[in-house]
């Protein structure tokens, strides 16, 4: 039996073997190495190398591989999201072109797919009519409690480009939160060495955060942040250290002050603006009504 896969723009500059674990079956690399040396793996009747970089409208040839979709079995199925969020994706479009989308992100959902949490936007965007003819690609995270701008790429060519904008910090972020205390200066700037672990390996990062009070009171402080840096949870743990929790946080807080299980996490990406081709783009995502409402009650404005 033949099958025959003709490559587009999404896998244009992609690696076989690349390609053959995102479109056809996630095998090992042995195997599908071994499948292109008896040649059961052809790009244009041709044999080429695991590492050729596939060209769009190649033409790729396989032959007699049934048995790998019945013995190999995806690990990562997507989610399926309810019918009702497939009828509310559509709210939270705040630009949508034929290259990428930006989305105001609710709080509690994960931008992908995690072992902990297999509801995801990503999953979600697939099903949504502004996706439908093309599949969503990530390009930055923002952590799951935390609302507000995400890009989201329609095609691996802005998928990349996003990547290499985010990578020499070309793009850039403005974030609002409350916090509990007042800071000394209004405006200033966090520099830390901040750590994670994968797996038993300690890494270790420079963090690089921009502040300004934009109003306080004698228990809280309203913060603009402008990260430098894409540190996992630079900015919550930054605040942590120097004494400043950021409201409603269940991780990185004083271990005394337990928050109510009705805070949400009071961190929401606001802003964000680029260039592409000598063009200017700016997106601000509103904030949620409940961030609205701990202002009021916070006394807090946003002048």
């Amino acid at each position: 039996m033949k099958e025959l896969y003709v490559i587009d723009n999404d896998f244009h500059d992609v690696r076989l073997d690349r390609w053959f674990r995102k479109r056809v079956n996630d095998v090992p690399q042995s195997l599908i190495e071994k499948h292109i040396r008896k040649g059961n793996i052809k790009v244009n009747k041709k044999k080429q190398k695991s590492s050729y970089k596939l060209q769009k409208l190649d033409k790729v040839y396989i032959y007699n591989l049934n048995f790998i979709k019945k013995n190999f079995k995806s690990v990562n199925k997507n989610y399926i999201p309810t019918n009702k969020e497939k009828s509310f994706s559509s709210n939270f479009f705040i630009e949508d072109n034929e290259n990428f989308s930006v989305i105001n992100k609710p709080a509690g959902v994960a931008v992908q797919s995690g072992t902990k949490s297999k509801r995801n936007i990503i999953d979600i965007l697939r099903y949504s009519k502004e996706f439908k003819d093309s599949s969503p690609f990530t390009v930055h995270r923002i952590d799951k409690e935390t609302t507000g701008v995400l890009i989201v790429a329609k095609n691996r060519k802005y998928a990349q480009l996003f990547t290499s904008l985010f990578r020499i910090r070309k793009i850039h972020k403005t974030y609002i939160c409350i916090v509990l205390g007042l800071l000394e200066k209004n405006k200033g700037t966090f520099v830390d060495i901040l750590s994670h672990y994968e797996g038993d390996r300690e890494i270790k990062s420079k963090a690089i955060t921009h502040y300004k009070v934009i109003d306080n009171n004698k228990n809280y402080s309203l913060l603009s942040l402008n990260p430098e840096t894409g540190r996992k949870h630079q900015l919550r743990k930054q605040l942590l250290l120097r004494g400043f929790p950021i409201l409603g946080d269940s991780k990185y807080r004083f271990h005394n002050i337990k928050p109510k299980l009705k805070n949400m996490l009071m961190l929401h990406a606001h802003k964000i603006h680029f260039m592409i081709d000598g063009k200017k783009y700016n997106f601000v995502a509103d904030l949620p009504v409940v961030f609205k409402k701990a202002l009021n009650e916070k006394y807090l404005k946003i002048r």
